[in-house]
């Protein structure tokens, strides 16, 4: 007899299981309505070329936001 036997409960089902199973038994197609949705938002295939081109766009931010270069307060660079 193991240890862990003792801790078994083979009939238990948690109340967020039971609720899960039931409503999945109530509603059929939600697994594949969250699988619509998912790929609606999330599945996107990407454009590496594309990607690469909005990498290369950016432009740096500089240390300080509120003070730019072009401010008479902001020092010249050079």
């Amino acid at each position: 007899m193991s240890l862990l036997s003792i801790f078994r409960r083979p009939d238990y089902t948690s109340e967020t299981t039971q609720f899960i199973e039931q409503l999945k038994a109530n509603k059929p197609t939600l697994e594949a309505e969250q699988r619509a949705g998912r790929a609606l938002l999330w599945d996107k295939n990407l454009n590496r070329a594309d990607q690469a081109d909005y990498l290369d766009a950016r432009v740096p931010q500089q240390a300080y936001v509120y003070g730019t270069a072009s401010h008479p307060n902001g020092k010249q660079q050079a």
